[in-house]
């Protein structure tokens, strides 16, 4: 299986018994900014979290998150570490930052990590939430957290077409043109489609994913829906590396990163008591 590794050489902080390195879990809603990576042309989570622990240590301090998400993709559990002197217990960063920040940025837990650790380098997994609003007609509720499908969909050709996705395969095809990943190779571990009333579910697990790689798969799924594609093109487009096969990239707005995976080792992560 093949997991998105750091390069050798880390910078450890332990030496250093006056800095400390702090793993934030983050939710937020998209909807607002360029995403979550720092960028010229707008307003993105870094920068609001990078601002809101200036504000309360007073010192510049950068954050590393776990995924850069998009413009208009939401989180659940985001992950992001960032280095300090600070006395604050690890465990209560979340209720001093979310005093400075906004009501669609709001961090979750905190905890104190070995020097070593790296939140995007670390992580062995993540689960990204897919939804889709399969009514005649848009919500004013849901526009910004579902997807709008107005026509029926087949939903047993879209789960028989998912089949075809789950275990380790070159996802070359499933990449937006700008992805930068040295491989593309990864392995799904999970993956399924619920339905309930009006709302449709897309859940994925992976080791890792490619740049729009859950768009592409959900996009590709509501033209198998549609029957504008057939329940083999999944296939065809792992063998063929050709994006052609695949349907467009799903709207932003329906993806949630929902969950980041670690691995469970004393190691990695370590309590503090203070």
């Amino acid at each position: 299986m093949f997991v998105e590794t750091a390069p050798k050489v880390r910078e450890s902080l332990i030496a250093d018994s006056g800095v400390r390195r702090v793993l934030l879990t983050v939710s937020y809603d998209g909807t607002a900014y360029v995403g979550w990576q720092r960028q010229l042309n707008g307003i993105s989570i870094q920068q609001k979290l990078e601002e809101a622990l200036h504000a309360l240590l007073d010192e510049t301090t950068p954050v590393t998150g776990a995924s850069r998400t998009d413009a208009g993709v939401h989180a659940m559990g985001q992950c992001a570490h960032f280095d300090t002197r600070s006395a604050i217990p690890a465990d209560r960063f979340p209720f001093a930052l979310n005093t400075h920040l906004p009501p669609d940025i709001k961090v979750l837990e905190g905890r104190e990590v070995d020097g070593f650790f790296h939140a995007r380098f670390d992580a062995v997994g993540k689960t990204y939430t897919y939804r889709i609003h399969n009514a005649p007609h848009p919500s004013a509720l849901y526009r910004n957290y579902m997807a709008h499908v107005p026509v029926k969909l087949d939903l047993a050709a879209m789960r028989e077409a998912m089949k075809d996705l789950f275990g380790t395969h070159d996802f070359a095809a499933f990449q937006a043109v700008g992805g930068t990943a040295k491989t593309t190779v990864r392995t799904i571990t999970h993956i399924e489609l619920t339905r309930e009333d009006e709302r449709l579910t897309l859940l994925v697990q992976g080791n890792a994913f490619l740049y729009n790689m859950v768009r592409i798969i959900a996009g590709t799924l509501l033209e198998i829906g549609k029957g504008k594609l057939t329940v083999h093109c999944f296939r065809k487009a792992i063998d063929t590396g050709d994006r052609l096969c695949l349907g467009p990239t799903a709207p932003a707005c329906g993806l949630e990163l929902t969950q980041v995976f670690y691995p469970h080792s004393a190691s990695t992560l370590k309590e503090k008591e203070f």
